[in-house]
């Protein structure tokens, strides 16, 4: 039996969307639907996908969703995302913490933010339908 690990993700690997593909492809399972803690920001990097940063205040609780991955295939994931992107610890509103796709500081200088929308289906209107 391989080792997984949870993996969070807030922008186009979600169900349904434009990299879930990528997801799949790599062994991901669907865990389920969270929210990080009320410590996070978002930016949409020129309307293609979201970048994300904790910061100590000013952020919100951020929509996410929850996918278990092999760990033989989390290089592949990773490669497969836009520059900029990497992977940290997110904190979720239970207060545990899991691996997840956050920005860099310089990928989110100039773009727009949309931390009032909460997640990034909530600024595209991309719903899922289970």
């Amino acid at each position: 039996m391989s080792q997984t690990t949870l993996v969070a993700v807030n922008g186009t690997l979600m169900r349904g969307l434009e990299l879930n593909g990528n997801m799949t492809a790599a062994g991901g399972v669907f865990v389920r639907e969270d929210k990080t803690d009320a410590h996070y920001r978002i930016w949409s990097i020129n309307d293609r996908h979201p970048g994300m940063i904790r910061v100590q205040q000013g952020g919100v609780s951020v929509d996410l969703e929850l996918w278990q991955l092999p760990l033989a295939s989390f290089a592949t994931l990773l490669l497969s995302e836009p520059a900029g992107l990497s992977i940290g610890k997110v904190k979720l509103q239970d207060g545990s913490e899991v691996l997840g796709v956050l920005a860099e500081p310089w990928l989110v200088e100039g773009q727009k933010e949309i931390t009032e929308h909460g997640g990034w289906r909530h600024y595209t209107g991309e719903y899922f339908a289970s």
